[in-house]
């Protein structure tokens, strides 16, 4: 098999010769066990259709209404961006631009870039901003949360089914197609489109200025000391490794600690009716779906909105005290710790998505109303606090103290 330049393992830094995979094959870390890329089926040809196909499916979702209530003569039937715009009459200016962000822009954002990098491939031209919009794309990949999203929907429903006349709509069936092709769509990331261009010869091959520098952004690997301290293929700050790591993490971790408390003593949501109001907490939203008979459910939210964010804080914080290697065999468990912080970080989000999506399917008024209470905004908080202090963990650092790299 041919060589195909160099590539840097993103979690323990240890460099590899790239080579050509059989289809669905897949390339791991010899270190670390780290997926480091797979050979996929299809062409650019075929991935530019199912990105276009994503755009089809994500105007569905938007566009339709996602279920229709009935409830003593009065009808609505709300789609996801008039579940935002009821959420900022309300008042609720951030929380609205929060969920409008992770549940409308940023998949979007992720499909027109996406579509635009394999256009841009296909026809065998790299504009000057190609480096920029790829830039852009791997840092907005991972708050784009259709997932999520479709999870808070089935919940949702779950907790009107005995309240009033539900009937399901397209917009519902958009969601769950586009919850499938965006994770598609996410397998062409940021760093599978600069391969799939310097497999084209249309960017310069990873290897070919040096190997001691691994470009953080682009996995471009180059000599330690680039023009302008800037990558030479992408542009962006080139540096070894991240900069003030420790301090970042644990500000981040403790502002998210802090947040955290709020976010479950403050009701998320206040539903009014004729015969009064009742706050919700995040806890009594489980016990409600446990008393619905949805355990399930139940179960699936006290892990996402409970579990979840503790689990994340929890990790960080080992991984940072705990930062000196015993091992290679401990370090491995390490790395597979900070894989496990970074794929639940999300997932958070779901509480979050309820509460507005719950405000728009009971907005009659006169009879019941739901409106997002300031704890709904806390805890979206500490999912961002968190997701960024993921994000701003170094795991290579553990790994640099047990051996230097070698190809």
């Amino acid at each position: 098999m041919a060589s195909h330049g160099l590539i840097a393992c993103s979690h323990c830094g240890a460099l590899h010769k790239r080579i050509e995979l059989e289809a669905r094959a897949q390339a791991l870390c010899v270190r670390c066990a780290t997926l480091l890329y797979r050979r996929s089926m299809l062409s650019i040809s075929g991935w530019m259709a199912i990105t276009l196909t994503a755009f089809v499916v994500f105007a569905i979702a938007q566009y339709f209404p996602i279920v229709s209530l009935s409830l003593q003569g009065k009808t609505i039937s709300p789609s996801f961006p008039q579940a935002l715009l009821l959420t900022w009459d309300q008042g609720h200016y951030f929380l609205s631009i929060m969920t409008g962000l992770f549940g409308f822009w940023f998949p979007l954002f992720q499909l027109v870039l996406v579509f635009w990098a394999l256009h841009c491939i296909s026809v065998g031209r790299i504009p000057g901003d190609f480096a920029l919009g790829l830039r852009v794309l791997r840092a907005l990949a991972p708050w784009s949360m259709a997932p999520v999203l479709v999870l808070a929907l089935i919940v949702a429903i779950v907790k009107f089914s005995g309240f009033a006349f539900l009937r399901l709509e397209w917009g519902l069936l958009g969601f769950a197609l586009l919850t499938f092709f965006l994770t598609g769509v996410g397998r062409m990331h940021a760093r599978a489109l600069w391969y799939q261009a310097e497999r084209a010869g249309l960017v310069g091959r990873s290897g070919e200025h040096g190997h001691e520098l691994a470009c953080q952004t682009c996995d471009y690997v180059q000599d330690a000391h680039p023009p302008g301290g800037r990558c030479r293929r992408c542009h962006a700050t080139a540096h070894r490794r991240r900069h003030n790591v420790t301090a970042r993490v644990w500000a981040l971790a403790l502002a998210a600690s802090v947040v955290y408390i709020p976010a479950n003593v403050l009701p998320v949501m206040r539903i009014s009716s004729p015969f009064g109001s009742e706050d919700h907490t995040i806890l009594g939203g489980v016990i409600e779906l446990w008393q619905l008979g949805s355990w399930d459910l139940a179960l699936i939210v006290f892990v996402a909105s409970v579990v979840v964010p503790i689990t994340k804080l929890l990790a960080l914080m080992v991984l940072m005290i705990w930062y000196r290697p015993g091992g290679a065999l401990l370090q491995r468990q390490r790395t597979r710790l900070y894989e496990l912080v970074e794929y639940i970080g999300q997932w958070s989000m779901l509480d979050v998505f309820v509460v507005v999506l719950m405000g728009a399917m009971a907005n009659f008024p006169g009879l019941t109303q739901i409106v997002a209470g300031p704890g709904a905004f806390s805890f979206g908080m500490v999912v961002v606090l968190t997701m960024w202090a993921a994000m701003s963990y170094d795991p290579r650092l553990g790994w640099d103290q047990l051996s230097e790299n070698h190809v």
